[in-house]
C-alpha cells in the first residue's frame, strides 16, 4: 500500500539557519502521527513543506504517492491543512466562512453546517469572525480543514487556545477520525496530548529528527525511575529509606516521595506494613523522553 508520506533528507535554509536539516520520515496510512519540539525545532517549517507550501531547498517529498512540488493541484481535494495562524474571508459570520469552504470543495452546505456542531460552534454560527475568540476560531480552523472528509490532515498546534473541555472533545474528534481510516499528522506542545493520541511521535530540535518511535517505546527506552507518593501520615521518611528497592526518598506537598526502579516490590513492602492507603504511582512519560533529548532551557 502506498504510503501515505514519504520525505527522504528534507533540507530547509533561511539565509545562514538551516531551518530543517537532512530529515526523513515516512507514514502509513491511517496512522496518527505526532511532531514534538520546542519552539524554533522546525515543526512547522517540515509541515509546510510536506503540505506542499513551500519548495524544499534539497531532498524530496511524496504525499499519497505523488510528488507535492511543483504545488500539485490534484493533491488539494485529498488533504486538510490547518496552520498556526489561520486567515478568513471578511466580514463573513462562521455559517457563511463554512458555506464558503464547502462550496470551493463542491460539498453541500448540510455538510459544513454539521461541521459547525460537531466542533461546537452552533451558538456562534451566525457571528462574524472577527467577533469569535481565539478558541473559537481556532475550532472553526480545524472545521473548515476537515469540511471536504480529507484522506490526510495536517493540523499545526490544533489545541492551543482552547479550554480544557474543547481540548477533550477535540481529541474525541480527531480519533474518530483516525479511526475511520483518516490520517493524521499534527504538532503540539502538549506532551499528554500526543500520548493519547499519536501512534508514533517524532521528536524534533535544531531541524533534526532525535527519535521517531511509539509513545511506549520511547518511555521504556528512557527507563525513567518511578515515583512512589505515600499520603502524609502513612510513612515517617526515615522508614521509606529503609524499603527494599527505594533509591531516594523525599518529603513532598503530598506526603513521603519514594524514587524506585522497582515500583512492584517496593508497593509489596508498602502493601506487607498497610500503608496502600492514598498510595499514587507516576512512571516515566512522554514530557521526561521530551526533557531528556531536548533539554530543559529556556528557548527564545
Amino acid at each position: 500500500m502506498t504510503r501515505a508520506i514519504e520525505v527522504e533528507n528534507l533540507t530547509m535554509t533561511y539565509g545562514t539557519l538551516r531551518a530543517v536539516d537532512d530529515v526523513s520520515l515516512s507514514v502509513e496510512q491511517g496512522e496518527f502521527v505526532g511532531i514534538l519540539g520546542p519552539n524554533g525545532a522546525g515543526k512547522t517549517t517540515t509541515l509546510e513543506t510536506i503540505e506542499g507550501l513551500r519548495r524544499p531547498d534539497r531532498g524530496s517529498v511524496t504525499v499519497l504517492g505523488q510528488p507535492v512540488w511543483p504545488r500539485n493541484a490534484g493533491l488539494l481535494p485529498r488533504i486538510g491543512v490547518q496552520l498556526q495562524a489561520s486567515s478568513f474571508f471578511e466580514r463573513l459570520t462562521a455559517r457563511e466562512q463554512m458555506h464558503t469552504f464547502a462550496a470551493l470543495y463542491g460539498v453541500r452546505t448540510s455538510v459544513a453546517d454539521d461541521w459547525l456542531e460537531r466542533v461546537g460552534l452552533v451558538d456562534k454560527a451566525d457571528t462574524r469572525v472577527e467577533d469569535l475568540s481565539g478558541g473559537q476560531t481556532q475550532r472553526l480552523s480545524i472545521a473548515s480543514a476537515l469540511v471536504h472528509d480529507p484522506e490526510l490532515v495536517f493540523l499545526d498546534e490544533p489545541t492551543a487556545a482552547l479550554d480544557p473541555q474543547a481540548r477533550r472533545n477535540l481529541w474525541d474528534l480527531l480519533s474518530g477520525l483516525n479511526d475511520s481510516g483518516r490520517t493524521v499528522v499534527l504538532t503540539t506542545h502538549y506532551m499528554d496530548e500526543a500520548e493519547v493520541l499519536c501512534d508514533r511521535v517524532a521528536i524534533m530540535d535544531s531541524g533534526r529528527i532525535l527519535q521517531f518511535d511509539s509513545p511506549s517505546a520511547l518511555i521504556r527506552r528512557l527507563d525513567a525511575p518511578a515515583r512512589i507518593t505515600v499520603a502524609p501520615g502513612q510513612l515517617q521518611l526515615d522508614e521509606a529509606r529503609r524499603i527494599d528497592g527505594v533509591d531516594e526518598a523525599a518529603e513532598g506537598s503530598d506526603g513521603v516521595v519514594l524514587v524506585t526502579r522497582q515500583p512492584t516490590v517496593v508497593v509489596s513492602r508498602l502493601a506487607e506494613t498497610d500503608q496502600l492507603d492514598g498510595v499514587r504511582v507516576q512512571t516515566g512519560t512522554l514530557e521526561d523522553v521530551f526533557l531528556d533529548l531536548t533539554g530543559r532551557e529556556y528557548r527564545a
